[in-house]
């Protein structure tokens, strides 16, 4: 087995605000897998300030390139070695599993699901961005006019009263019946005032909250998660919490209603199966994401959702992020209403 890497910049088409800032461009690495006969690729996308391996550019793929020379050495990935080095763990798992999995019409069937075969679609929340008040109305009305059932509203960044208007004009025109409401506010909300928000969020019934308040306040997400009116969901708060043991401690003390996995931030495929595990344990409830991965990564982690969640996934999932770049990396991925499709017959 030999490998190469590449490394790629994509650019966003309309620039993508969070709480920490505004996107324009992402830096990945393609692991690129050979065993002379089958080729099989994988996408390593660290963000900046989020991941915890999040290092600067050539520090990353000399670590990068340490994990790949050391598998194809042994032919097995050194999971312990790569805990704390999530995404590139993610990569290097893709990487193998195309390399050794079956092709059907030219495609990877990752893993075997009806969602790899192109026999089924997972349902998928609509992304609104952070923006100006108008921008963020109006890919608001776009989402529901595309026939999203399932929205997901990115707070935190315009003030919160208009912010509380945008989730208001939801309300009045859908009930929760016919849109799932889902909030995202990436830590933005001070602890002080966090309760109070909630309480006003609440009289739209919403169906969660992700991280409320900034990563790290344990005994603050902890109290929250038991006054909240509004079900609470960690995605963050996840970030760098790689030791099994720890996994299950941190959702026994905070005990949300939901976790949030994306396989590049929270520990690859693997580290992903152990925060399932885990959660079912205490009774929470998870979904998985995508975190503004090239579509190589985007496939990779639908067939992973199909694969946990599967066969027939009903929760919709946060895998709408393929229409983001200019130069993406063509895969027969595909948005169907409010469905990811994988046709294979493209």
């Amino acid at each position: 087995m030999f490998f190469c890497l590449e490394k790629k910049t994509l650019h966003f088409k309309q620039p993508a605000g969070t709480s920490r800032g505004v996107y324009t461009e992402r830096k990945i690495w393609l692991i690129c897998l050979s065993d002379g006969e089958r080729e099989g690729v994988g996408e390593c996308a660290p963000l900046p300030d989020l991941s915890c391996d999040a290092l600067p550019d050539e520090t990353y793929e000399a670590k990068l390139r340490q994990f790949c020379e050391a598998f194809c050495q042994t032919g097995e990935i050194d999971y312990d070695a790569m805990r704390d080095y999530p995404s590139m763990l993610f990569g290097l798992e893709t990487a193998v599993l195309d390399v050794t999995c079956k092709k059907e019409d030219g495609r990877s069937l990752l893993f075997d699901t009806p969602f790899s075969r192109g026999e089924e679609g997972i349902p998928i929340n609509g992304l609104v961005w952070m923006g100006r008040y108008d921008e963020m109305l109006q890919r608001l009305e776009e989402k529901l006019e595309k026939g999203f059932r399932c929205v997901k509203l990115k707070i935190g960044a315009i003030d919160f009263e208009q912010e509380l208007d945008l989730v208001k004009r939801i309300r009045d025109r859908f009930s929760f019946h016919e849109v799932e409401l889902r909030l995202d506010a990436n830590g933005a909300f001070a602890y002080e005032e966090a309760l109070y928000k909630l309480e006003l969020l609440s009289q739209y019934a919403i169906h969660s909250i992700e991280q409320p308040i900034k990563q790290g306040q344990w005994a603050y997400m902890a109290e929250l998660c038991r006054e909240s009116p509004l079900p609470i969901a960690l995605d963050e708060e996840l970030i760098g919490v790689n030791d099994p043991e720890m996994k299950g401690h941190m959702l026994n003390i905070i005990k949300p209603r939901y976790i949030i996995l994306k396989p590049s931030l929270h520990g690859g495929m693997q580290g992903c199966r152990e925060w399932i595990e885990a959660a079912k344990a205490q009774g929470i409830g998870s979904w998985i994401t995508s975190a503004l991965e090239s579509n190589i990564g985007l496939n990779a982690i639908a067939q992973f959702a199909s694969d946990v969640y599967g066969p027939h996934i009903t929760m919709p999932q946060g895998l709408g992020t393929g229409q983001l770049f200019t130069d993406n990396i063509p895969m027969p991925l595909e948005i169907r209403g409010d469905k990811l499709f994988l046709d294979i017959r493209t």
